[in-house]
């Protein structure tokens, strides 16, 4: 799945306030555009990627069948 494609189905199942998932759309666009990217600015934006990951935390803790969509 490229990153249009991944966009087109955080958008068809409205999971735009799914922060997981926008950083998945994240990592395709940084993906696709690696060859582009000296190595240093390749890893920053990584770097960036995984910070903003990391502060996330455990915010799904006690919903996580709402977050999650588990039946």
């Amino acid at each position: 799945m490229d990153s249009k494609e991944l966009a087109q189905y955080v958008e068809a199942t409205d999971s735009i306030s799914k922060p997981w998932l926008l950083v998945q759309l994240r990592l395709k666009k940084l993906e696709e555009r690696r060859r582009t990217l000296s190595p240093q600015d390749y890893a920053k934006e990584l770097a960036d990627i995984h910070q903003d990951l990391m502060n996330l935390g455990e915010w799904w803790v006690g919903i996580e069948d709402e977050a999650f969509g588990t039946d």
